[in-house]
């Protein structure tokens, strides 16, 4: 054969043999043999006209034998057969097809039906459906065969539409039936179920619908389109089930949300006497995780080692998943330990593991390892690796894992990488960074933005998050989802946006996401937070309640209204619906107990979390009973309890002591916790502002400015005060002492008339909430121009008589206003709902809710 090294001139003069022989089979015809692109040979009824590079393609298309007998003799040609079938094999890229191509059209082959339709697979396989196709158009008396084979070669290489219309003109004008091959990969071609549905009129029409390949294919249709019903009335009507069949139906049941149907559905299999296979395992091992039966997983766990199961990838992987989402960390590492093969899936599912239980130490290990190993990462590779690195805090490591993503160009080449950047850094809290990534990203997706959103709303910038979400909202390729409203509306309640947040509670009701339980959850909380606890309740009996997120949501808002006893009831009611609760669960209800002063039943459930349920209590448990005991006035006995713990004291447990020391004035203990706050929390203001007011309300004056020039030297800054109120689609915030108002006049002399009544009810200012040394009737203009009382005579003079009011505070309200909004309560016959930066304050006939406790 010419392939050995044979020289350009010999080439030249074989491909002349060549088209000598087509010449003596008296076949006129027009043929172009092509390469890469570019001409090869024109043929012209038998005469060379041109002849340019790459022969040598052409020549290693033939077997040695072949090509010496075909160009030695011209005549021995028409009586040698080529060895097309070692031709067939030889043809991996597209140019050297082409030339194969061109010997079968030479040789008379390429209008026969076997070879012109394996010509028109082989060019799908390597990925030109344009040659694919206009091969079929060149074959005359199409079979069946033929069609189904153009058919499949548009669905695998994703021309689903093109398919559909194949099947269209296969049906209207060709003299041939569709047959059972045809229809099981058209039917995962169909864009919507009313192509599938019609379909599956053509497939019931020819008598095909039983034939298992077609009931198994419009069975996967089915519940791909979230028709599990249909799916199933198919299911037990098939005369025969094969395993791909049961397999199926229990992936359409997980598909549609339908575990117990799935699981059930499998034990009818087993009845039947069918073993599960490894796809069977893989499909049911998340519905255990699901359905929080990890026995049922550990029996499935058995059934493969039983049955040498656990040797494949597959299996092992799911097995992994299924341990990592129980928390069994140690039988998930087990099982990865064992496996003799792994592959990149198996890497990443040992990784997230460790991610998603908060263990990033050991998933940045096995990330390490797996690069030794030298496996390649991939994008869910690198998502569990920001994760992790998030969680571990650690800015330089962030900034080599952002490093490691640009050297290898995947922040530019892909969206979802991009996104677990901006979601990294924001988790740290360098939001600025999250943002310059994000305003970076050549293209964003609904989870880009929603990932910004969150990333602002979890660092406390709820009005930043806001001008995010408004300018998604101008965007026309991106529609929000679950996951926007779940962000968006933590947002409004951090602002106590009321208005805003009920216009957002109108587009998720437009599109039905009302009652999924996440989304339910945000419109409770953000009900809850804005004093509206009667929309809030409605709303908790609308969604699911089969999680505990609902129920957390509904029990801590009551608890910041100081309704301890309702969020104790609430408790008690989701233990008779069977919810198991959690550690949010017993925070809600720590809290709730401390802000209303229930310290024994705080006390028994405090002990019932460990001995009866197993949470270990963390240090948000600790600090919500420290601040139970705190602000009950029992002082010594939280510091006693801090002492004792288990775990070292935070800035929440230390917290919590100070301020009950401000509220009961306890300078020495206060001076204590101080002390540690300062070391475990330096660069919180907050903490020295507390103890200055400690030492003020004491007259200790020396004190409030040693604190003010301690704080001063480490360059904090107190956060001024101020409050808001909501009208005419309008926020207006008001700052202490605030002069520029428009309406400034009117407010202190409203102010001044109401003090004036106030007075006639035997109010006395307490100057003990002046924190300057000033004059008696300085301090008495000082507490006039508190933020809550501008807002409050502000929403008193621009609505309706006896209308209520909302006032939103972002630091506590101190004891001299709450006693002032009270008797305005009285005075105007309004109620007046403030929410402090702790809990809220319903003031109605000069009474409040938390009956004088907060």
């Amino acid at each position: 054969m010419l392939l050995f090294g044979c020289a350009k001139r010999r080439l030249q003069r074989d491909c002349q043999y060549l088209v000598r022989i087509n010449s003596a089979m008296s076949a006129p015809r027009s043929m172009l043999l092509c390469h890469r692109g570019g001409l090869l040979l024109s043929f012209k009824g038998g005469r060379s006209t041109k002849s340019l590079p790459f022969f040598s393609f052409c020549c290693k298309l033939y077997s040695s034998r072949s090509c010496n007998e075909v160009l030695s003799n011209g005549v021995a040609s028409r009586k040698k057969e080529i060895n097309f079938e070692h031709l067939f094999k030889s043809c991996t890229k597209i140019y050297i097809l082409k030339c194969l191509h061109a010997l079968l059209a030479v040789s008379g082959k390429a209008q026969s039906i076997f070879i012109g339709t394996r010509l028109g697979n082989l060019y799908a396989h390597l990925g030109d459906v344009s040659l694919s196709q206009k091969t079929f158009c060149m074959i005359e008396n199409k079979d069946a065969y033929t069609w189904n084979s153009m058919i499949s070669s548009y669905v695998r290489n994703g021309h689903f539409r093109e398919s559909l219309n194949c099947l269209n003109e296969m049906l209207s004008t060709a003299d041939v039936k569709p047959d059972f091959y045809t229809f099981p990969p058209v039917l995962k071609a169909c864009g919507n179920i009313l192509d599938g549905a019609r379909i599956h009129c053509w497939a019931s029409k020819l008598g095909l619908e039983w034939d298992v390949f077609v009931a198994a294919s419009l069975v996967h249709m089915y519940c791909r389109f979230q028709s599990s019903t249909f799916a199933f009335k198919i299911f037990k009507n098939m005369p025969f089930r094969d395993m791909g069949c049961w397999n199926a139906m229990i992936s359409g049941f997980c598909q549609n949300g339908n575990a117990i149907e799935a699981l059930s559905l499998l034990n009818e299999m087993r009845l039947e006497g069918i073993k599960m296979d490894s796809v069977t395992i893989a499909t049911v091992l998340p519905i255990c995780a699901q359905l929080d039966d990890i026995v049922h997983g550990m029996l499935i766990h058995l059934y493969v080692i039983k049955h040498g199961l656990e040797l494949d990838v597959f299996v092992s992987n799911a097995l992994i998943n299924m341990y990592a989402r129980f928390g069994e960390l140690r039988h998930a590492q087990k099982v990865f330990d064992d496996m003799i093969v792994r592959d990149l899936i198996s890497w990443n599912s040992l990784i997230a593991a460790y991610e998603q239980n908060n263990v990033p130490e050991k998933a940045l290990k096995y990330f390490h390892e797996m690069m030794v190993n030298e496996i390649q990462p991939d994008l869910l590779t690198i998502v569990s690796l920001a994760s992790s690195t998030a969680q571990t805090k650690n800015f330089h490591c962030c900034r080599s894992v952002h490093g490691f993503i640009l050297r290898r160009c995947w922040i530019q080449e892909d969206v979802i990488v991009c996104n677990a950047v901006v979601d990294m850094y924001a988790k740290l809290g360098f939001i600025h960074c999250s943002r310059k990534v994000f305003d970076e990203m050549p293209v964003k997706d609904v989870v880009s933005w929603n990932s910004m959103i969150s990333g602002y709303a979890q660092n406390g910038l709820a009005s930043e998050a806001i001008e995010i979400y408004n300018m998604m909202k101008k965007c026309d390729d991106v529609a929000p989802n679950q996951g926007t409203w779940v962000s968006i509306l933590p947002a409004y309640a951090h602002l106590g946006a009321l208005r805003e947040g009920m216009r957002t509670h109108g587009h998720v009701f437009r599109v039905a996401l009302n009652l999924d339980v996440f989304v339910g959850t945000s419109l409770i909380d953000l009900y809850g937070k804005c004093g509206r606890l009667d929309d809030a309740m409605s709303l908790f009996y609308e969604v699911p309640r089969m999680s505990t997120v609902p129920w957390n949501a509904i029990i801590s808002c009551h608890g910041i209204h100081g309704n301890g006893r309702v969020s104790l009831k609430l408790f008690n009611d989701m233990l008779g619906e069977g919810v198991k609760p959690d550690h949010v669960t017993f925070l809600s209800l720590l809290s709730a107990c401390s802000h209303s002063g229930l310290v024994d039943e705080g006390k028994r459930y405090f002990h019932m979390m460990e001995q009866e349920f197993g949470i270990k209590p963390v240090l948000k448990h600790y600090g919500c009973f420290v601040d139970m005991f705190a602000r009950a006035g029992r002082l010594e006995t939280a510091y006693r309890f801090i002492k004792s713990m288990p775990l070292q004291p935070d800035a929440s447990v230390w917290g919590a002591l100070l301020g009950a020391c401000r509220i009961h004035g306890n300078v020495e203990l206060g001076k204590l916790a101080s002390d540690n706050l300062f070391e475990v929390d330096p660069e919180n203001v907050g903490y020295y502002v507390v103890l200055s007011n400690i030492y003020a309300n004491y007259g200790k004056w020396e004190g409030v400015n040693e604190v003010r020039s301690l704080a001063r030297d480490r360059g904090l800054k107190k956060t001024p005060g101020w409050s808001s109120v909501e009208l005419n689609n309008k926020i207006e915030v008001f700052y202490t002492g605030n002069q520029s108002h428009p309406q400034c006049h009117e407010i202190y002399e409203e102010l001044s008339i109401l003090t004036a009544k106030m007075k006639t009810l035997g109010y006395t200012p307490d100057y003990t909430f002046v924190l300057q040394d000033v004059e008696d009737d300085e301090k008495e203009q000082i507490l006039t121009s508190h933020s809550e009382r501008l807002a409050i005579a502000y929403g008193i003079l621009n609505t309706p008589h006896r209308s209520p009011l909302r006032i939103y505070k972002n630091l506590r309200v101190c004891g001299d206003c709450h006693n002032v909004t009270k008797l305005i309560s009285k005075i105007t016959e309004r109620e007046i709902i403030v929410r402090d930066s702790n809990r809220f304050h319903h003031f109605k006939d000069g009474v409040c809710s938390c009956g004088d406790y907060w």
